[in-house]
């Protein structure tokens, strides 16, 4: 392995957790050779709109216990 690598290594111990989320995101994204025109303004448009119907209370949100109770299919 390289010195940078070792390098790299070394320095993550140092990280707080949510830094290190951020290296892991930006190592992934550095894997992803060809994006599909587009993408990033698509995905854009479907959080704006998505919000502006959390919004306005045409959807309701659902919160990460309740999705949870409905995947594990506890109907109590």
């Amino acid at each position: 392995m390289t010195l940078a690598f070792h390098q790299v290594i070394e320095t993550i111990k140092e990280l707080s957790a949510e830094e290190k989320a951020l290296v892991a995101h930006c190592l992934i994204a550095s894997l992803e050779v060809r994006q599909d025109a587009g993408v990033e303004d698509a995905w854009a448009k479907l959080a704006e709109r998505r919000f502006a119907e959390l919004e306005s209370g045409v959807v309701k949100g659902v919160s990460w216990r309740e999705i949870r109770r409905r995947v594990k299919g506890d109907n109590t």
